[in-house]
């Protein structure tokens, strides 16, 4: 009997230890079953960069509101079907969410080498990360291991933090999402490549708010009018360089944030510091910034059984 027990016991902790290992993302997870994929996927990247510069920035956006949004599961990636309202439709996906054809050219390149084995979940984590490297930027070790979602959240989507948010509205989301102030002020720190849509700071540039510089605002105004224009496109970061660099922060302290939400990070509150420190030192900032997409790149992830790995990123299998 008391050896029945202990067999039992030694059982149920190997099938623990078993659920964790599985549930564990690691540097590793393909290193068998698909060696090639990180040098699939930064050579799709680099194509894609290299034609449009600003395609880093979007994918590197379009990870960002795929975590945001029930976790980096990919669940951005599907299109509407039933059943499924798709997250692309959201207030801060339509018309500027872009990217998807550069992850469905990843993955049919990777199907190709390892059939149904690599969820998009892990190449729009790989695809973001090359992105920032090949504009300039630092790189990391990416844990893999993640599986593909089911469903959308177009509910979820719509709470994204807005370009209009105020800094406690910024860190509250972030907050939701297990992220404190440290890693909002580095992640938004990405928005030192990239542009925006004329709707998303027409407010700010036209006498929404004081806390920026007049010329700035003068010259943004030539290609946002107060009227009509919502979709031509301002450099999130001047001068627009493409490269990933600690120019946003040194936009911010000389307030010329383009959206009021990034201003919000340098105006007289808790975020100033940082900001300060971020634009006299971009070595800080790429350090922090990898931790920080570190833990960006954990929220949520569905492992093992609890997802799956579609065949084509637009659709549930």
């Amino acid at each position: 009997m008391a050896i029945s027990t202990k067999l039992i016991a030694i059982a149920c902790l190997l099938a623990l230890l078993s659920c964790s290992v599985q549930g564990q993302l690691s540097t590793t997870f393909y290193a068998r079953s698909c060696k090639n994929v990180e040098h699939i996927v930064r050579s799709v990247v680099a194509q894609a960069v290299k034609k449009e510069p600003r395609m880093g920035a979007s994918i590197v956006r379009l990870f960002f509101h795929d975590c945001f949004v029930q976790g980096c599961d990919a669940s951005i990636l599907l299109d509407a079907a039933p059943g499924i309202a798709t997250e692309k439709n959201s207030f801060g996906n339509i018309n500027s969410a872009r990217g998807f054809e550069v992850i469905d050219a990843i993955k049919q390149q990777v199907e190709r080498a390892c059939k149904a084995t690599v969820s998009c979940a892990d190449i729009l984590a790989l695809a973001a990360r090359d992105s920032v490297r090949l504009l300039g930027g630092p790189t990391w070790a990416m844990p893999l291991g993640r599986r593909d979602s089911r469903t959308a959240n177009l509910g979820e989507a719509n709470q994204l933090p807005a370009p209009f948010f105020s800094l406690s509205q910024l860190n509250a989301s972030f907050a939701a999402k297990g992220l404190n102030f440290q890693d909002l002020t580095v992640l938004s720190g990405a928005h030192t490549v990239g542009s925006a849509i004329c709707s998303a700071f027409n407010n700010r540039v036209w006498g929404g708010d004081n806390n920026i510089d007049n010329s700035f605002a003068l010259q943004n105004r030539q290609t946002c009018p107060t009227s009509g224009g919502d979709t031509q496109l301002s450099p999130l970061t001047i001068p627009n360089t493409n490269r990933f660099s600690n120019q946003f922060y040194k936009n911010l302290v000389a307030r010329k944030g383009l959206l009021h939400s990034d201003q919000e990070l340098f105006n007289g509150g808790f975020t100033d510091a940082l900001v300060r420190k971020y634009s006299n030192d971009a070595k800080s900032f790429f350090n922090d910034f990898t931790v920080s997409m570190v833990k960006l790149d954990n929220i949520g992830v569905l492992t093992g059984r609890s997802g799956k790995v579609r065949l084509n990123c637009r659709k549930v299998n």
